[in-house]
């Protein structure tokens, strides 16, 4: 990228080779995740400031020189042939999980997982809502969600995706698009609902609120909507709603959290609880399509770009 914009900002270009780093590995890019991060990179909407020129992508699965196979997040850079994995933020992926499962649980799986236990501190046969569930993320929260043991009300926007969270175990399953979307979920519930994530803003999130029970938990991960600055106070008071924010780089520096969210993210993948959805797979070249791809949320599951060809 050499100017913020659309997909048609991103170009593919021939960069020199990486050198070595400290306190890094330098690995041989096979998948590139696509992600929402990476949309606000791109329109100069991200958290964290982005200078160009640059190369988005902060997760990425990679064979080292003596073919060990990693997977990592990255601040930027992983739209590429080559990356840098910090040892901390990196991990071998077991021979049992493949590559395209792998690169899944990096950035998505992980938030997902920090999201309900870290965050939401979900408990098993509490009720909690998952927006977007037949996105990358949401389609991991809702299995991880009824893993634990809870009740899952899943949101989406298509009958698509609605059928893939039926599917993954979802106990119901509600039009995010909908004119009464509270009343929806109340009733889908049996009443007002005890946690909620939200990533999109605006009306979602007004209604979000509106369904959850006085000292019900709100967890904020996004802003799809672009809509930043209307987090209603008042109704927040009026029930006590607890309120928390979370964003994965936060983590990145924390020696324990993020080492135990992925061996559980490992574990549930090997005994069978979490399938990874795997959405489409686009070459490197095709970045801006994977990206109108994603704005247009006609896929399921994981977005993901193929470094190798």
């Amino acid at each position: 990228m050499k100017e913020f914009g659309g997909p048609e900002v991103l170009r593919i270009e021939e960069v020199p080779d990486l050198e070595p780093r400290p306190a890094h590995q330098l690995v041989r890019v096979v998948r590139a995740g696509v992600n929402y991060a990476d949309v606000h990179a791109r329109t100069d909407s991200y958290l964290a400031p982005v200078t160009l020129p640059y190369t988005p992508g902060n997760e990425v699965l990679g064979t080292t020189t003596d073919g060990r196979r990693l997977i990592g997040l990255t601040q930027g850079g992983g739209y590429a042939e080559q990356a840098h994995l910090h040892r901390r933020a990196s991990w071998e992926v077991p021979d049992d999980i493949d590559d395209d499962q792998a690169i899944a649980l990096a950035l998505q799986g992980q938030s997902a997982w920090h999201l309900l236990f870290t965050a939401a501190q979900l408990q098993p046969d509490q009720t909690v809502l998952i927006p977007a569930a037949g996105s990358g993320l949401g389609s991991i929260a809702v299995q991880l969600a009824k893993r634990a043991g809870a009740r899952v009300i899943a949101l989406a926007s298509t009958e698509l995706r609605r059928r893939l969270a039926r599917e993954l175990g979802a106990d119901a399953i509600i039009d995010s698009t909908a004119d009464d979307l509270a009343e929806r979920i109340v009733e889908a519930a049996g009443g007002p609902i005890h946690t909620a994530l939200e990533m999109t803003g605006g009306t979602v999130l007004r209604e979000t609120i509106a369904a959850l029970a006085p000292r019900g938990r709100l967890v904020l991960y996004g802003y799809a909507s672009g809509q930043t600055t209307d987090l209603p106070t008042r109704a927040l008071m009026e029930k006590s709603i607890n309120v928390n924010t979370f964003w994965l780089p936060h983590l990145y520096a924390d020696r324990t959290a993020l080492p135990t969210s992925i061996n559980a993210l490992f574990e549930a993948v090997r005994d069978g609880s979490l399938t990874p959805i795997t959405g489409a797979i686009h070459p490197l070249t095709d970045a801006a399509e994977a990206h109108t791809t994603l704005a247009t949320r006609t896929h399921l599951g994981k977005l993901s770009l193929d470094a190798a060809h």
